[in-house]
């Protein structure tokens, strides 16, 4: 399956195709002419499948590099941004050479990072290893790290000249890792999708979502799409994408990036501010209920234990997406349709 994300300036495609990480040199040599290449991946995908994308690339001609950052979002940092140029220029990396993001979403977001600065730019592709980076991260150009008081802060646009999803991939990730994608499948059919939904639904648990994967994972990337090429830079229609998310990047900021993972925090943000906009009228009645079903389906959480609003509110406080005390907050209409509704800063402990 091709899918082609059609952009005013940097258009790109993204192939969805069983056993394509070893054959993953073909794919590259299509896009690009012979260069050196950072193959940039974090600990634990570095022993599985690292070297069999740099033996892949180097049969087609590249001279490849592998570098390597710690596993989780503690690497997603200014700190660790700069140990990856001081590796591209140890190698003499130029503007003319690549990175492949070769993991998740830490990754992906570290590398597009370091790709849209180092020289003002170098090409860049990802190769997403873990659900959530498939469904989500690995599309619509949004490159960054996180700062200590809140997640994202530093980044940048910079579209992939091109995504590579396999997934039979998703047999070597663990149960934990793989429903926090489906959080954001989930999310994507919440805001956008009914016929996702009703896929959803049908499914019993996550054994049998992995054996059909192909059939989740291209409908949720055509909703990502076809955001995307609305709204490429988050102005207006592609906040919509951002359902869950405030909540839920303030609980992961306060809970410690890798005490609850994104997908995790995504749901219960889900249902929190789904419940409050139910209570008010904003959201039609009983789809909190069919939510907190769908989610527990698949073993997501739903509440926090260590929920504290003062230290969320402030957490919120210092989202990017805040303007002028105002924040836009994305609410559902019913299932399968979201809405953007901007309320005043001061209100948000309402909706906590």
């Amino acid at each position: 399956m091709i899918l082609s994300v059609n952009l005013n300036q940097h258009s790109y495609q993204i192939k969805v195709q069983r056993n394509s990480l070893a054959l993953c040199g073909a794919w590259v040599k299509s896009i690009w002419q012979e260069k050196k290449v950072a193959l940039v991946t974090d600990s634990t995908v570095n022993q599985i499948y690292a070297q069999k994308v740099k033996e892949s690339l180097n049969d087609q001609g590249f001279s490849t590099t592998v570098m390597m950052v710690p596993s989780g979002e503690a690497s997603k940092s200014l700190e660790m941004a700069e140990l990856l140029y001081s590796k591209l220029t140890q190698n003499n990396f130029t503007k003319n050479d690549g990175i492949i993001a070769l993991g998740g979403g830490v990754v992906g977001d570290l590398a597009g990072f370091v790709a849209a600065t180092y020289m003002r730019g170098l090409h860049f592709l990802q190769i997403p290893t873990s659900l959530l980076a498939q469904v989500d991260s690995s599309i619509g150009g949004k490159t960054a790290v996180n700062m200590a008081v809140a997640k994202n802060l530093i980044g940048s646009f910079y579209q992939p000249d091109g995504v590579l999803i396999d997934p039979d991939v998703l047999d070597t990730l663990p149960q934990s890792r793989l429903k926090e994608g489906v959080a954001e499948i989930i999310k994507a059919a919440a805001i956008a999708d009914t016929h996702l939904w009703q896929l959803l639904d049908r499914l019993k648990n996550l054994d049998e979502l992995k054996r059909c994967a192909e059939e989740v994972i291209v409908p949720a990337l055509k909703v990502k799409k076809q955001v995307v090429e609305e709204d490429e830079f988050d102005q207006n229609q592609r906040l919509i994408l951002n359902f869950g998310h405030t909540i839920g990047h303030a609980i992961e900021k306060n809970a410690g990036f890798d005490t609850i993972s994104h997908g995790e925090s995504i749901a219960i943000g889900m249902v929190k501010i789904t419940e409050h906009a139910e209570e008010i009228g904003l959201t039609a009645k009983t789809t909190t209920r069919k939510l907190q079903q769908m989610l527990s389906k698949f073993d997501l959480p739903l509440t926090f234990a260590d929920f504290d609003a003062v230290q969320i509110k402030e957490a919120i406080i210092h989202d990017k997406k805040v303007r002028n005390d105002q924040l836009n907050i994305i609410l559902l209409e019913k299932i399968g349709e979201a809405k953007i509704v901007p309320i005043r800063l001061d209100t948000i402990a309402e909706y906590l």
